[in-house]
């Protein structure tokens, strides 16, 4: 598959960091990326979270690692990001 090692990611590309949750596919990992919303009626703020299908070409991600995250072309039906450095490893 040569043409996986052809993926550009633009400089203004959309970029976020979670945690993940999933290594268990090669070259993919799955990201949980957690945030808070402000409830439009209450004003209490909710925790959401998003779960993301990410492509590690060469399987650095470990489970529990903190990673940051860059949308980039559709390399496949789920995945649209790519993983770009590992923030913090996990502790095992």
């Amino acid at each position: 598959m040569s043409h996986l090692k052809e993926i550009v990611i633009p400089e203004n590309a959309s970029r976020k960091v979670g945690v993940v949750t999933s290594d268990t596919r090669d070259k993919s990992c799955k990201v949980e990326i957690q945030f808070s919303v402000k409830h439009p009626k209450y004003g209490k703020f909710i925790r959401r979270r998003s779960l993301i299908q990410a492509h590690d070409a060469n399987n650095e991600a470990k489970l529990g690692d903190k990673v940051e995250i860059a949308e980039c072309r559709p390399i496949s039906k789920t995945k649209s990001w790519v993983v770009t450095r590992i923030v913090e490893a996990a502790v095992v």
